[in-house]
């Protein structure tokens, strides 16, 4: 019976991928959700601005102050926010799919191995 607890190199090496593949996916997900609250945010504030009227004061904030500005200049600043992020979060869904996909492939070779490896028990 000695041996039948050895894992052989290879699946060990797979099991460390396998690992920093969920830990790489983790990290996407965090950071594809991140995103997903700023392309809110910059929508939410898009939506506001084009409820005011040309008069209104609008204001921006730049660390700790508020800036009186131009409507049409924050406009374009989010606009151009909004489609940073519009790209950052599709880069950021593909990167998620491609990392899922080796994961999966990587646990369904694990499996095979697992399950093809020889038991020696009698």
């Amino acid at each position: 019976m000695s041996g039948s607890g050895e894992i052989p190199p290879m699946v060990q090496n797979q099991l460390a991928q396998l690992q920093q593949l969920k830990l790489q996916l983790e990290a996407v997900s965090r950071q594809k959700m991140q995103v997903e609250a700023l392309l809110r945010d910059a929508e939410a504030a898009l939506n506001e601005l084009e409820k005011l009227d040309e008069n209104s004061v609008i204001y921006r904030t730049v660390g700790e102050l508020m800036i009186k500005a131009d409507k049409t200049k924050v406009k374009e600043a989010l606009s151009e926010k909004k489609e940073t992020y519009d790209l950052r979060l599709k880069t950021l869904e593909r990167q998620e799919e491609r990392v899922m996909k080796r994961y999966q492939q990587l646990q369904q070779q694990l499996q095979e191995a697992l399950g093809a490896a020889p038991t020696t028990g009698a």
